[in-house]
């Protein structure tokens, strides 16, 4: 049996903009880290780099290390690349997390 890559398994729903809320919230939730490189999977799943950089205007070399797992990117670059998604940040007091949950 030939084993798939994950990305290439939830690839169809990292298109679905319900889903990638979802998962980025969840991997926002966790760490930095986990939510720079689930973004880079959403960012693969939807036209890659290239096409982000022209969205965006930003370089595919700036998207790639802001994106890596060493990256440390700026509100400004985040809130360009969740545009460029068709997302955007949002800030919920933590009673509603918990009564979400």
């Amino acid at each position: 049996m030939t084993l798939v890559p994950f990305h290439q398994i939830i690839s169809n729903d990292l298109r679905d903009p319900e889903f990638v809320a979802i998962y980025l919230e969840e991997c926002l939730a966790a760490d930095m880290s986990s939510f720079r490189v689930g973004l880079r999977e959403v960012v693969r799943a939807n036209g890659g780099m290239s096409q982000l950089a022209e969205k965006t205007g930003l370089s595919r070399e700036s998207l790639y290390r802001t994106l890596s797992e060493q990256g440390n990117p700026e509100f400004r670059t985040i809130q360009l690349i969740l545009a460029a998604l068709g997302l955007r940040i949002a800030i919920a007091r933590g009673e509603e997390l918990a009564a979400a949950a």
